[in-house]
């Protein structure tokens, strides 16, 4: 056998120093495609897709491209010109890259109808903005591009070249396709909806965010890596911040006084406020179960051990500790707020996911907060009706808020807002971000926001990759108490290289999604019953989509069109 490799590896050495520059190119296939294919490493036909791509000043246009070999290829370059008009005006790529895979070992539990299956596990995800690349000969290999068009933009059609260059076996080569866009005289100033994920600065997480070095808590590289959270969440259209007040307030106590210092969690505010992230701040949870799912929530109090480690213990909310602490902690907390200008734009979480069988415990904390503090928003993902006008904010599963429509319909008509969430569920049909999902079905996560009146969304997983271990590798964990598998694409959605972060195709999706919302929304404020019926014959009802491209864009495209009518 390993003779019979060294002579096949000798032949093709052979038969490539053999072939002229066309021949080396006829044996490379090239090609613009549907950003909505999920082009697999084994796939081996990708129809070329050449549509103008049809966007509003302030959206993204993604573009895709795949190329595959019989010779393997080094070296590749891919590059793009900028966007001309014919009237002279421009604009500039903000991100190409190579689209690397991450596996998917275990399938999520309730595949959905339809799902993509790879035969390798292996999905196209992570967009590597990397100069050089190499792929072995007979795999396939995709590409992308964003183009974020200016809110100042000028309407038109515009043209770039995008070059693929390389090495095919030791043979130089070179493509050059034109792509074009269409910006249409519509303007989308800001997404109008309120969107969370969830982030974390733990330090397991922060030492595998910098390649695998420890950081040290509020020290310059700290502060330089959540900035650079802090843009990529802004790019994406987030526009609401999880911060907890527990881990980033310091404090000190002597003979049951407390005095706290805000200096850290002031300054992690400012950096998501000056990257443009920050229009809600989403107050850590102070709460949680003090045993299994089923338990009682039991408070956080903060104490300091016999090493001067500061943690966080649990007591019931009528104990002495919890009690004297909030009582002094929530009036300082506000106060401080107050006085930087930011209180009206502060919601807190009591404890996550209040079910049937806990949902007193989490009632009494709740009321204790609201008697100290009864201007204070509470938000909550919940699993429970039962939570007495606690809430103010909703955020209900999907699949949850399907099951409680008329629930939450009445919570929205009594003034209270109600957003939802996905994380490792729903599975099945529902809309989602796994990565066997088609893309367009991330992105119709919004759409279902417009068709059922959620003016929200949360995810818990934008950056929670696994302690020790490569993001790029495994990406589905199994939970060990319960057996449930956390699909691949539920933990995070971008990925670490050295500081940095890379995007991934399902967060384009999804940030495309939200601007499909605004649109709507535009279209709403415009023509009501049309965007109500275009929206519905996109999603026609929770698990129910049409996921086909070209029918997709039709619709968009109708929206665009009489937005921008006069």
């Amino acid at each position: 056998m390993k003779k019979f490799w060294i002579g096949t590896f000798m032949l093709v050495c052979w038969i490539t120093s053999h072939l002229n520059a066309q021949e080396v190119t006829d044996l490379i296939t090239f090609k613009q495609v549907d950003p909505f294919l999920k082009v697999l490493r084994e796939s081996n036909f990708f129809p070329e897709f050449t549509d103008t791509v049809e966007v509003a000043k302030g959206e993204n246009a993604t573009f895709q491209f795949a190329v595959r070999s019989g010779l393997p290829l080094k070296d590749l370059q891919f590059d793009v010109t900028a966007f001309r008009s014919g009237q002279g005006a421009s604009m500039n790529v903000s991100r190409k890259g190579f689209v690397n895979y991450v596996k998917e070992g275990r399938l999520t539990p309730e595949l959905a109808n339809d799902a993509i299956l790879s035969l390798s596990r292996y999905y196209p995800d992570p967009i590597c903005e990397e100069q050089n690349w190499s792929v072995e000969r007979d795999l396939t290999q995709p590409m992308w591009v964003t183009l974020p068009v200016p809110v100042d933009a000028k309407e038109g059609c515009y043209r770039a070249e995008v070059t693929l260059k390389g090495l095919a076996g030791n043979k130089p080569f070179s493509f050059t396709r034109e792509i074009y866009v269409k910006v249409y005289p519509v303007t989308i100033e800001k997404p109008s909806l309120w969107v969370t994920n969830w982030f974390t600065t733990a330090d397991d997480k922060m030492k595998v965010f910098s390649g695998g070095k420890d950081i040290e808590p509020y020290s310059a590289e700290y502060w330089k890596m959540v900035g650079e959270l802090a843009s990529k969440l802004h790019e994406c259209y987030t526009n609401v911040i999880l911060v907890s007040p527990l881990q980033h307030i310091e404090f000190s106590e002597k003979s049951g006084k407390y005095s706290f210092d805000y200096k850290n969690f002031d300054r992690f505010i400012d950096v998501f406020r000056q990257a443009g992230a920050l229009k809600m701040i989403e107050g850590g949870h102070i709460a949680a179960r003090a045993g299994n799912w089923d338990s009682n929530f039991e408070a956080y109090v903060p104490e300091v051990d016999k090493d001067g480690n500061k943690k966080l213990v649990q007591y019931p909310i009528n104990s002495e500790k919890a009690s004297n602490f909030y009582r002094q902690f929530l009036p300082s907390l506000m106060s401080h707020l107050q006085k930087r200008g930011l209180k009206d734009i502060y919601v807190q979480h009591i404890a996550d996911e209040p079910i049937e069988s806990n949902f007193k415990s989490y009632v009494e904390i709740a009321r204790f907060v609201k008697d100290i503090c009864p201007d204070l928003k509470i938000i909550e993902a919940c699993h429970t009706h039962n939570l007495e006008n606690t809430v103010d904010i909703w955020v209900p599963q999907l699949n949850f808020y399907k099951d409680g429509y008329s629930f939450y319909q009445e919570r929205q008509k009594a003034g209270d807002e109600v957003w939802f969430y996905t994380c490792l569920a729903p599975q099945g049909n529902f809309a989602n971000r796994f990565l066997e999902l088609p893309s367009i079905k991330t992105r119709l996560i919004h759409w279902l926001n417009f068709r059922y009146g959620a003016t929200g969304y949360l995810h818990w997983g934008f950056n929670f990759w696994k302690e020790n271990s490569d993001p790029y590798g495994e990406t589905t964990t199994m939970n060990l108490e319960s057996g449930n598998t956390l699909p691949g694409g539920d933990s995070w959605i971008v990925y670490p290289k050295n500081g940095k972060l890379y995007s991934s195709i399902r967060l384009e999706a999804m940030r495309d999604g939200i601007a499909d919302y605004t649109l709507l929304q535009m279209l709403a404020q415009k023509e009501p019953d049309l965007a109500k019926e275009l929206c519905r014959q996109v999603v026609f009802h929770w698990t129910l989509y049409d996921t086909d491209g070209d029918h997709f864009r039709a619709i968009r495209h109708q929206i665009l069109e009489k937005l921008s009518e006069k």
